[in-house]
């Protein structure tokens, strides 16, 4: 099997970022990811001003006011914040800056077509935080797929059972889309990036009636035509520990398949290390990882961001490829709502 590709080049002029947010995702995976790449974090602004100067104090940096932050000189933005306060925050960046947005690009398909406008309005070097894309057991899957390892790509199934901790993110408390729009975002971007957009899809999003989440159960079908059979079913509830917990992507070929373990999602924050085998033909092999999606692939996202702004390569899903994510979601939400076939009642 050829070596895959796993790894991205870092780049040769890296910028300060500046970044606007300090909640558990900055802590847990943004500023460990940073320091593992060797970028500089100029500082951390955040409406509570107390948190900010906590978490700066903890990684050897500074809370700025919002002020201070948009007039760091020569900065790359990394707009940890929720999907509402996106478009605010880059009405106001530098004209042409680089900045990094965290999903979801908006909290629906309007928020998102309002943030698209504004990064063009501002010709900001924008992409979309879509990280699992980089994680390197994901970049060496399209690796094998784009070299012909697999064939032609005929299955893709997500599945997960978690216990996924809810309560470390307080400002989803209240909002109408959770699971889709939050979680399974990663996996339905992901798997547009190996095989394209779907012609459509049918869905159903739930909640659980042990909390007040507003959907944390879903269920889709993604149509690719009659080659292409592709599915997720993610369960977030499903709180009664290992062994029977999953979170694993199987992806099958006319030629070979593979299987992904997304460790991470098994014991959040902390994780499982993330697993890939490959069978092209001549039986199951594992796929050694240089690292794991927390948090390699937010270093390797970052890297490509900055090696964008510094004119070294092309930039892996800016915010237009990121609206079309957002399209596919808005789609899952809508299947989610209309109604079923009904089932015909006996004669």
């Amino acid at each position: 099997m050829d070596t895959l590709k796993q790894d991205w080049t870092a780049p040769g002029t890296r910028r300060p970022i500046v970044i606007f947010g300090a909640g558990s995702i900055v802590r847990d995976a943004h500023l460990p990811a940073w320091a593992a790449g060797g970028y500089e974090v100029a500082g951390i602004t955040d409406p509570d001003h107390a948190k900010a100067e906590a978490l700066a104090a903890e990684h050897g940096t500074r809370a700025l006011s919002a002020e201070e932050a948009l007039a760091v000189p020569d900065a790359l933005f990394d707009l940890a914040t929720p999907p509402d306060a996106h478009a605010g925050i880059l009405a106001q960046l530098p004209k042409g800056a680089p900045v990094l947005i965290q999903k979801p690009m908006g909290s629906t398909l309007d928020g998102a077509t309002e943030v698209l406008r504004i990064c063009r309005e501002r010709d900001l070097l924008a992409a979309m935080n879509f990280q699992l894309r980089f994680a390197p057991m994901a970049v060496a899957l399209k690796d094998a797929i784009d070299k012909g390892q697999l064939g032609q790509v005929v299955d893709i199934e997500m599945h997960g059972v978690l216990a996924t901790p809810w309560g470390l993110w307080t400002f989803l408390e209240g909002l109408p889309r959770i699971e889709i729009a939050m979680h399974s975002i990663h996996y339905l971007d992901l798997i547009r990036h190996l095989v394209g957009d779907p012609k459509g899809v049918s869905a159903r999003t739930l909640g659980h009636p042990s909390h007040a989440v507003a959907q944390t159960r879903t269920a889709a079908i993604l149509d690719y035509g009659p080659e292409l059979r592709c599915l997720l079913s993610v369960n977030h509830d499903w709180d009664f520990g290992r062994p029977h917990q999953a979170c694993e992507l199987r992806v099958a070929g006319t030629k070979g398949a593979a299987y992904m373990k997304l460790g991470v999602n098994l014991d959040y924050p902390k994780g499982e290390p993330d697993v890939l085998e490959i069978n092209d033909g001549s039986g199951w092999q594992a796929i050694p990882l240089t690292g794991s999606w927390f948090t390699e692939s937010f270093t390797a996202r970052m890297h490509n961001l900055q090696r964008a702004a510094a004119g070294e390569e092309a930039l892996i899903a800016p915010v237009a490829d990121g609206w079309r994510t957002m399209a596919l979601v808005e789609a899952c939400y809508a299947a989610s709502a209309a109604p079923l076939t009904p089932i015909q009642e006996t004669p």
